[in-house]
Parts: C-alpha cells; sequence; structure tokens
C-alpha cells in the first residue's frame, strides 16, 4: 500500500537497539496531516492527495484557500504538498494521517530542500582538488583550464562556480526506527536532507519493500 505524509526536520540524535548498538536518528516532527483535496484521473488527469501540515493564524490565509479549509473541516494549514501516490486515494476529504501509518523497519524515501551554501568556488561546489600552496605557484584554489585549444570555447556543462545548495534532494531507503503516535515523532535512521524545521516529505520506499 502506497503510503506518505509531511512532516518537519527537528534535530539528530541517537538511540540504542534492544542488542545495545547505537543508532544515529533524524527525529521529524509529524502532527496529523489533513486531507485537503483528492486529484483523480478522471477530474485532473492523474491521481495525488493533497496533504496540509502544522497550523497557521486565519488572518495570513486568502480567500480561495479558506474555503478550501473550509470544505476540508479543518484550520488553515502552513504547507500544503501534493503526493502523487494512487495507494492513498482511499483517504477522504478532511480526514487526518498521522505517523501510524508507518512502523519500526519500514523503508521509506525522504525529500527535502538541502542546505543553502550560497555562492561557492570549484573546490567546495565540485570537489576539485587545488594546486600547491607554495613554492611559488599562482594557483591555489581557482578553477584552472576552461578547455582545450582545439574547440576554443567553454564545453557545455563545465563545472564552474556559482549557487551551492537550496536543492531537491530525495534519499532512498531509510528505515524507520521507531514511530511514535503518542508524540507525533518519527525516528529515521541516519540524516536527511535540508537544516532544522525544514518541510520533509516522507514515503513508503520505491526500491525496498517492508
Amino acid at each position: 500500500m502506497a503510503k506518505g505524509i509531511l512532516g518537519r526536520k527537528v534535530g539528530m540524535t541517537q538511540v540504542f537497539d534492544a542488542e545495545g548498538r547505537l543508532i544515529p536518528v533524524t527525529v521529524v516532527q509529524v502532527t496529523p496531516n489533513v486531507v485537503l483535496q483528492k486529484k483523480t484521473v478522471a477530474t485532473d488527469g492523474y491521481e495525488a492527495v493533497q496533504l496540509g501540515f502544522l497550523d497557521k493564524r486565519a488572518n495570513l490565509v486568502n480567500r480561495p484557500d479558506t474555503a478550501r479549509f473550509v470544505k476540508a473541516g479543518t484550520t488553515p494549514k502552513r504547507y500544503i504538498k501534493e503526493i502523487r501516490l494512487s495507494g492513498m486515494l482511499e483517504y477522504e476529504v478532511g480526514q487526518e494521517v498521522t505517523c501510524e501509518i508507518f512502523a519500526a523497519g519500514d523503508f521509506v524515501d525522504v525529500t527535502g530542500t538541502s542546505k543553502g551554501k550560497g555562492f561557492q568556488g570549484n573546490v567546495k561546489r565540485h570537489g576539485q582538488g587545488t594546486g600547491p600552496v607554495t613554492h611559488g605557484s599562482k594557483y591555489h584554489r581557482g578553477i584552472g583550464a576552461m578547455s582545450t585549444m582545439t574547440p576554443n570555447h567553454v564545453h557545455k556543462g563545465k563545472n564552474m562556480p556559482g549557487r551551492m545548495g537550496g536543492e531537491t534532494i530525495t534519499i532512498q531507503s531509510l528505515s524507520v526506527v521507531r514511530a511514535d503516535a503518542q508524540n507525533n515523532v518519527l525516528l529515521i535512521k541516519g540524516n536527511v536532507p535540508g537544516p532544522r524545521k525544514s518541510l520533509l516529505v516522507i514515503k513508503n520506499a520505491v526500491k525496498r519493500h517492508n
């Protein structure tokens, strides 16, 4: 069955399993999501479920969004995101989706926005090596040769300095260590993309089956 939920990254910690082994985990806050809209092939050309996550003040919401929240019978939500999983169409508009859809041992794919690093050079952005530091070297962290003499122009796709980070990243096949429905928290083994308090989309893994 297809499963998905929105969450917010809290940070990282560590837990111990039954055999005393230390496991690094990411803590994800997953307060109950609300189904705001269902999209089907007949009406929209594709299948998806629109989820709302985290409350926000009503005076920050415009009229179209207010009507959507009233129709779903819920309070205004800060984050609205579509999850294209046909198996989630069994949910009804206004129904809550909680972290109980996952259990310890499940494998998930986590999507988030990576940390922004600003404008960076080739050494940091692409892992390019540096030149000699001493003995009169004029090349330390520069970009180096741009092209060969024959084409007489820079090749398309050449690694260049530029803006780094702030990209949508998906880490696949992470295991769920614990699903705490009482505290609305998921513990996911390893790290996930993005800074603290950033939005995450958690779906069941496409490459590994539970």
